[in-house]
């Protein structure tokens, strides 16, 4: 997972969700790892908070200077923890200015049963789970 931290916090990425039959992809910019876990930073006042608790499934992919590329999928479980919350703002300086531990809009969910595939056109894909 380690390798995955690395390459999100290195390159702006894109999450995917579901909104009934229609996928939705928005810019992210804020990760971070908080007990071996990776997890995400939204406001619970945006559709992509409400279609992640609605349906989990969700898809990240960015690519990078190098020519490699990302694609990881699997499920955003919410965590109301003020803990995580905590540790997001520790991680992610650029958020500080937008959210507060105790705001009630920030919202921190964690990927579950995760696969990350990094992809070159050189070398095989590398797999990674988490």
């Amino acid at each position: 997972m380690e390798k995955v931290l690395k390459y999100l916090k290195e390159n702006p990425f894109y999450i995917a969700t579901c909104d009934g039959d229609q996928p939705r992809v928005r810019p992210f910019g804020a990760v971070a790892k908080f007990e071996d876990k990776l997890y995400i930073v939204t406001s619970n006042q945006k559709n992509c908070y409400k279609q992640m608790i609605t349906n989990p499934k969700i898809e990240i992919s960015t690519m990078s200077k190098d020519g490699t590329w990302i694609r990881i999928e699997g499920k955003a479980i919410h965590d109301d923890r003020r803990e995580a919350r905590v540790q997001m703002l520790n991680e992610n300086e650029v958020i500080r200015d937008m959210y507060s531990v105790d705001d009630n809009l920030m919202e921190v969910l964690y990927l579950q049963d995760a696969t990350a595939t990094i992809y070159s056109f050189t070398s095989a894909p590398e797999v990674i789970k988490f």
